[in-house]
């Protein structure tokens, strides 16, 4: 695979992701990180995700996905391409641990059942309210600066946060499997992010409470679970309708048995939960 290649086929938000870098704030189309190679406390490093690059405003600079690993990694080409061939799917078999850098320092102040307003007025917004006992809310400090969010567990005792203005994770990235003793069938729930896994409790579309649930929490960690799927004898699927939930839904459908896509019941919307807030009336 050539350069061009990578710079098609790699999504720089996974990319991102893989090295624990997520975003201040974002919208649909870009969002804005933390600078790659200093300390600051205003994000300046504005990505423009469909157009597959980033823009330092402090510098000048521009970046792909290529350069991006080679400014976080100081590395060469050559090197920066052997670690984006993981980000193709079909060459995603390793075992090598991505995400395993640490946030930048933080710190957690508090940890509580949901509360405060504008967390309250969100999980409405996404119409998952009812299932806050499932989440946290977590206030945190970072870069000397007070933030708080919506906080997520996931198996290696990192935490997802969201609110309406980030989307981040404290600690390392991992994926999220919850197990249930009543798994008799060997069962298990496949969803992209947390949100989706909330909004599926809050409707039991399959109304069996007792599969497991796995949350991926990013299309890149998805090399983490791929023996753990061998062990189930039913695997659903939520993945979202972006090209890389269709690609990872490729890759089930083709490795593993008794696979059942249930994302057509959201064809027309981004995931599960978009499809949820837009026809759920109450």
């Amino acid at each position: 695979m050539n350069c061009q290649d990578i710079k098609n086929r790699v999504g720089i938000r996974v990319v991102l992701e893989s090295f624990n870098i997520f975003p201040v704030k974002e919208n649909q189309r870009t969002a804005f990180y933390f600078a790659l190679d200093r300390k600051e406390s205003v994000p300046s490093l504005a990505v423009d995700f469909m157009k597959n690059t980033a823009f330092d405003f402090g510098t000048g600079k521009s970046y792909d996905v290529i350069s991006i690993v080679q400014i976080i990694n100081r590395c060469s080409v050559s090197e920066a391409l052997k670690y984006l061939a993981r980000f193709d799917f079909s060459l995603l078999n390793s075992e090598e641990k991505i995400g395993s850098v640490v946030q930048k320092q933080y710190e957690i102040t508090k940890v509580i059942d949901i509360k405060h307003p504008a967390l309250v007025q969100y999980l409405q917004f996404r119409k998952v309210f009812e299932q806050k006992d499932l989440i946290s809310e977590i206030h945190y400090r970072m870069n000397n600066k007070k933030y708080f969010g919506i906080g997520f567990k996931n198996n290696s005792d990192g935490l997802e946060i969201r609110s309406t203005y980030s989307k981040l994770c404290l600690g390392i990235k991992d994926v999220t499997l919850i197990k249930n003793d009543l798994n008799s069938d060997n069962e298990i729930i496949l969803f992209e992010g947390f949100f989706d896994y909330l909004t599926y409790r809050a409707i039991n579309i399959i109304n069996d409470e007792t599969a497991d649930y796995l949350i991926l929490n990013s299309t890149a960690m998805f090399f983490k679970v791929e023996n753990v799927l061998m062990g189930y004898d039913k695997i659903f699927l939520f993945l979202d309708n972006d090209d890389n939930g269709k690609t990872v839904k490729q890759m089930i459908q083709t490795k593993y048995r008794n696979v059942e896509d249930c994302s057509s019941l959201y064809s027309d919307y981004k995931d599960l939960n978009e499809w949820f807030v837009k026809n759920n009336k109450i």
